[in-house]
């Protein structure tokens, strides 16, 4: 392990992440709401921190190892949620606790959405909306950004952008150059933003709410300015603004680069993972209308647009809510739940398992039917016409199958600490996979909890945004033998 290197990108990284407390700022004195103190002394802190690491290790110059990559992604999001909370504890409004504050930012930055604070139409702006750009950094992974400056520090970045990016096939880049992968994200990413900001500005939306919920939506993140979350404004065309981008942030921003360089959407048409993606989608939105149609919860038109909605903004790990999935009737609730766990796309800001892994999972326990009535034949998983590696298949057997063990562990810890069975698995599903709302006593936020089971999940909600393998790796044996 070179610590020198990982402690001069951890100081890097706190340099920039610093200068994303002066937007907050500037919103203090825009809207004068006397919130200012609070994130001058953080971009003090930040950058004084960062400072400390960076200086005494500038003249390092050495390339990033791949171990040394997955110990900067797991610190930065440790340390980046702990830096991330001082605004939020010094704030005052609201009166939060360690604990509380931690979470937040945990939730925030991870785009879990589970949020332990009530009463958010009365916060002030400026921290309103910097929860809204906190899931916003953390929706691309402010590391990806990081790995398109650190060459001209002289550090290499593909071993962090293999760390930090999420899916099976990591080492896929749209273009040559690591630096230039990044960069065409963030591109994407900023011009998605743009657009959702825009139109949610036209269908009826303030400039402050447009862009903080073009931040949260984008990011797949789920926070909202207002405690109704999009229920707030009780627009239909919101509403489908919402639907569109969700969808649009829960497919591979691969695709959309690839769609946009060659100016067809039939990029979109040829690929497996998105016309599944897409078809799960479809069905469950049949099943749920036909269910609330059924129960006369809803009529005419609203069926639809509740429907459409909800199921959108649960399925992609969004989290919005118009009205609250969980008490919706009869399997409702639960089947939105279990498909969070499938989630989006892989390469999307979506959580979940992500469904290339589904599909991959699918078509091996098919493959393995095939061979018991033909145990000779010699038969390959493909997607998209392209055999799929066997070492990419084992991967995914791996990962789901630690996805099974941590969901019981963690669920069964956070049930030790009193809380309630329902609760207790919802909240490790709905962090797990980085949704934010669950059933139970976390159906509408999580500040009945008691610390310990805050804790938790907030660990959840870290191994959900890093998939597993990349906080679990620091636990093995092998990562620290030299």
């Amino acid at each position: 392990m070179q610590y020198q290197v990982v402690l001069k990108i951890l100081g890097i990284l706190l340099i920039l992440f610093s200068s994303t407390l002066l937007p907050p700022l500037v919103v203090s004195q825009l809207f004068a709401d006397g919130a200012g103190k609070p994130f001058v002394i953080s971009f003090l802190t930040i950058l004084v921190t960062g400072l400390g690491l960076w200086l005494p290790t500038a003249r390092v110059k050495r390339d990033l190892r791949f171990r040394d990559g997955f110990m900067v992604v797991v610190l930065f999001w440790t340390v980046l949620a702990a830096a991330g909370a001082i605004p939020f504890y010094l704030s005052g409004a609201p009166a939060l606790s360690v604990t509380d504050a931690f979470f937040e930012s945990m939730s925030g930055l991870t785009t879990t959405g589970a949020t332990v604070i009530t009463g958010l139409d009365d916060l002030p702006a400026s921290i309103r909306y910097y929860r809204q750009q906190l899931q916003w950094l953390g929706g691309m992974g402010i590391i990806v950004l990081a790995v398109a400056i650190m060459p001209m520090l002289g550090i290499g970045g593909m071993q962090l952008y293999r760390a930090e990016t999420p899916g099976p096939m990591k080492d896929t880049k749209l273009t040559p150059r690591i630096t230039e992968t990044a960069k065409a994200l963030w591109y994407i990413y900023l011009g998605l933003t743009a657009a959702c900001a825009v139109s949610y500005w036209i269908a009826g939306m303030g400039w402050f709410d447009a862009i903080g919920h073009s931040f949260s939506t984008v990011a797949i993140g789920g926070f909202s300015t207002h405690d109704l979350s999009i229920g707030f404004f009780n627009n239909g065309l919101i509403d489908f603004v919402a639907v569109v981008f969700m969808l649009i942030a829960g497919i591979n921003f691969s695709l959309h680069f690839v769609a946009w360089r060659r100016g067809t959407i039939g990029v979109y048409l040829r690929d497996p993972e998105a016309m599944v993606f897409l078809a799960i989608l479809l069905v469950a939105v049949i099943l749920a209308l036909v269910t609330l149609y059924g129960y006369a919860l809803f009529e005419g038109a609203e069926i639809v647009r509740q429907g459409v909605f909800q199921v959108v903004s649960i399925v992609t790990t969004t989290g919005y809510t118009t009205g609250g999935y969980y008490w919706w009737p009869s399997f409702l609730p639960l089947m939105l739940l279990l498909l969070s766990c499938v989630g989006g796309c892989a390469g999307s800001t979506a959580g979940g398992i992500k469904v290339i892994r589904i599909i991959l999972l699918y078509k091996q326990g098919r493959r393995e039917m095939v061979r018991l009535v033909h145990p000779s034949a010699l038969l390959s998983i493909k997607l998209g016409g392209k055999p799929v590696p066997d070492d990419v298949i084992d991967a995914v057997w791996a990962f789901f199958s630690l996805y099974v063990l941590s969901f019981a562990v963690l669920g069964l810890a956070v049930a030790a600490t009193g809380t309630d069975l329902v609760t207790a698995l919802s909240a490790v599903a709905a962090c797990l996979n980085n949704l934010g709302p669950g059933l139970g006593a976390v159906a509408e936020n999580y500040a009945a909890l008691d610390s310990a089971a805050k804790w938790i999940l907030t660990g959840a909600m870290l191994l959900g945004r890093l998939e597993l393998f990349t906080l679990l790796v620091l636990f093995t044996a092998t990562f620290w033998r030299s």
